[in-house]
């Protein structure tokens, strides 16, 4: 399909007439492509128009994380697109660099350039490193096509070998996929996270980028931490170093951006479900604040190992989403195919924790009908497999002062 290899590829993409091809092939569908190419190939290099057709496919997958007017103009790797933060979580972690007094930045492993993006944005100066050849030419055409070169300098080189004495700011984005996909193991990572905790506490200020789920115990206690979600999904979790924020805990909810800090609080007690079931964002989960959002809400958990909250009120949160339950059954499908059944239910959404049910299956063994919608928790309740049958409530408008607006649990732009 493409005889250049990916730089040559890459090289004459940024030639004027492979500038010209790509705005000739943008907004091209999978169906349309070979009739596209094969258009094109009379009057252009076969090469080049591969080349084109498969950019254009890259930037398409980019508009979920750089939106539309970025990614036409950027290009893109398969390993980049994939690798890359979205831009939102980039751009608020650029901020709260900026809002610390951050004016320059080395940014190791900095991939395609996403973050260095975020950081220029912020009027942050940035060495971006990283030890691919490609990589470091597509993070170079990226930062010029952005207008963003007079902030960005691209360096290829080892992170481990790289002098970041004179920046205000060190940020180490490691490579958490290999050969057989994601790595789970942090001293697995490339840099192992043991050196790049290193780089951190030789820097002024740093935050390291690293995979959600990683166990609490592995968090250096130098370091405070932080889980972002977008939308709801998780993104990623950042150690944070010299920001005054040692062992602290916090979760922030973008858009907005909404922040819960952790203060300690034990596990909340177990308590009978009551009207309003409250499913924490899985960043308030993941950083293990899901005392701190039950205290909000005055409610408890309806068992001591799952993350949700119970309460007899419907409060506004923006850490957590209620529903109104209706039924509460014991585990069992026959049950619930018939109350289902009963009442005209052809929508169901299935949400589960600590039951090894899929939802796809039992929609499938449902056999849905009706003009209704619900909600179904396949969960335990007090150790007992249950089921919880409801819908999404609206919580009233937020009221100053009210839960999850202000106080010690929220912060208006992400820091408190």
């Amino acid at each position: 399909m493409n005889d250049l290899d990916p730089s040559a590829s890459l090289a004459a993409l940024l030639t004027d007439h492979g500038r010209a091809l790509l705005d000739e092939v943008r907004g091209t569908g999978p169906a349309q492509e070979l009739a596209v190419a094969t258009r094109l190939r009379r009057d252009h290099p076969a090469d080049l128009v591969s080349a084109a057709i498969g950019q254009a496919r890259l930037r398409q997958r980019a508009v979920a994380k750089f939106g539309g007017a970025d990614a036409e103009r950027m290009f893109f790797t398969p390993n980049g697109v994939e690798q890359s933060t979205r831009a939102s979580v980039a751009s608020y972690r650029a901020r709260r660099f900026a809002d610390l007094g951050v004016r320059s930045v080395a940014d190791l492993c900095g991939g395609i350039g996403g973050d260095a993006i975020a950081f220029a944005r912020a009027g942050i100066r940035v060495l971006a490193v990283d030890r691919d050849p490609l990589t470091v030419a597509v993070a170079r055409a990226n930062a010029e096509a952005l207008g963003l070169a007079g902030l960005i300098e691209v360096r290829e080189a080892d992170v481990t070998e790289v002098d970041t004495a004179g920046y205000d700011a060190v940020f180490v984005d490691p490579a958490r996929r290999g050969g057989r996909g994601r790595v789970f193991d942090p001293e697995a990572y490339s840099p192992p996270l043991s050196w790049a905790v290193r780089a951190a506490l030789a820097a002024p200020l740093a935050a390291l980028k690293i995979a959600p789920g990683i166990p609490h115990e592995a968090i250096p206690a130098e370091a405070g931490a932080e889980w972002i979600s977008d939308a709801g999904d998780v993104k990623e979790a950042v150690l944070w170093f010299g920001t005054g924020e040692r062992g602290r805990i916090r979760s922030t909810l973008l858009p907005g951006p909404r922040t819960l800090l952790g203060r300690g609080l034990p596990d909340p007690a177990v308590r009978t479900p009551g009207r309003y079931l409250y499913e924490p964002d899985g960043a308030v989960v993941r950083a293990h604040l899901v005392a701190e959002a039950a205290e909000e809400l005055d409610g408890g958990l309806i068992d001591e190992t799952i993350a949700y909250i119970t309460s007899d009120v419907l409060r506004a949160t923006p850490y957590a989403t209620a529903y109104e339950i209706t039924d509460l059954l014991p585990f069992g499908l026959k049950r619930l195919k018939a109350l289902l059944r009963d009442r005209g239910v052809g929508v169901l959404t299935v949400k589960k924790r600590g039951s090894a049910v899929e939802p796809e299956d039992l929609r499938r063994r449902m056999k849905l009908q009706g003009p209704n919608s619900a909600t179904v928790f396949l969960t335990r309740v007090q150790g007992a497999p249950t089921m919880l049958l409801g819908h999404p409530a609206s919580p009233p408008d937020a009221a100053p002062g009210a839960p999850g607006t202000t106080g010690p649990g929220a912060g208006t732009n992400g820091v408190p």
